[in-house]
């Protein structure tokens, strides 16, 4: 299964350091990052899909439920300084899937404020 080969691994500080939670499995949203204590702390990350490089999409948010504004990443990504992306601490959910998402797909999350059906969700 395809969801089995994503890794996720997020950190407070930058270039990959601080605090760090790590997600071995693909399809997952988190509402509000404060269900981890680490709501506005993300500073960098390293997203991969082991098997296929390019079928990944991670999509950041600035507000919880899928709100706010947003960054997108496909694809294998490592990210060791958010700010280069105007988003470091900014963080407060998240979506992760094995798939490459359209920035329409994106938007109707957003007016939604639903994930994909195929995903599991963690909330507070």
């Amino acid at each position: 299964m395809a969801d089995r080969d994503l890794r996720l691994s997020l950190f407070s500080g930058l270039n990959f350091t601080g605090r760090r939670i790590i997600f071995r499995r693909g399809g997952v949203a988190v509402r509000d990052l404060g269900a981890f204590r680490f709501d506005n702390l993300l500073s960098s990350f390293r997203v991969r899909n082991v098997v296929n490089r390019s079928e990944v999409t991670l999509v950041l948010f600035s507000r919880i439920n899928f709100q706010g504004s947003f960054r997108v990443f496909r694809g294998n990504t490592n990210v060791a300084d958010l700010r280069n992306e105007r988003f470091d601490n900014v963080t407060s959910s998240f979506i992760l899937v094995s798939r490459n998402l359209t920035n329409s797909q994106i938007r109707e999350i957003q007016t939604s404020r639903n994930a994909p059906s195929d995903v599991l969700v963690i909330r507070q």
